[in-house]
């Protein structure tokens, strides 16, 4: 699957933004979809991630009630809405899936970027204080 992330761009603190990452070449309906981001200088860290059904949803602690990941399997894309967004959060946000992940995959295997096979290019995000 081939993944495409956009939304990104620059915002002020406390506003917010909606990444999207479509997938193309087939239907990601069974995959875990995972959102990370890196910041400069730093090494990439998992944000959120979404079962392929959509029941199960997973955060970082730095992004919980502030960040809401979801996903339309009809249209195959996963979506990352970011709320109230702080200067920590500027970083290169990239999508990523995983096909071979169970249903029940849990929050430990979910945020482990090894799991992975298909990353999208990124899509920077500035938030400025």
């Amino acid at each position: 699957v081939q993944l495409q992330a956009s939304g990104g761009g620059a915002v002020q603190a406390g506003g917010s933004l909606r990444l999207s990452c479509a997938a193309s070449g087939r239907s990601f309906s069974r995959d875990l979809m995972g959102w990370f981001r890196q910041a400069s200088g730093k090494e990439r860290e998992f944000v959120a991630a979404i079962s392929r059904t959509g029941g199960a949803t997973y955060y970082s602690d730095s992004v919980k009630g502030r960040f809401t990941i979801s996903r339309d399997n009809a249209k195959n894309t996963v979506y990352l809405q970011m709320n109230s967004l702080k200067p920590e959060d500027t970083a290169v946000y990239y999508c990523a899936s995983d096909r071979n992940a169970i249903l029940s995959a849990g929050p430990v295997y979910s945020s482990n970027e090894k799991h992975y096979e298909s990353w999208g290019p990124g899509t920077l995000v500035t938030v400025s204080s």
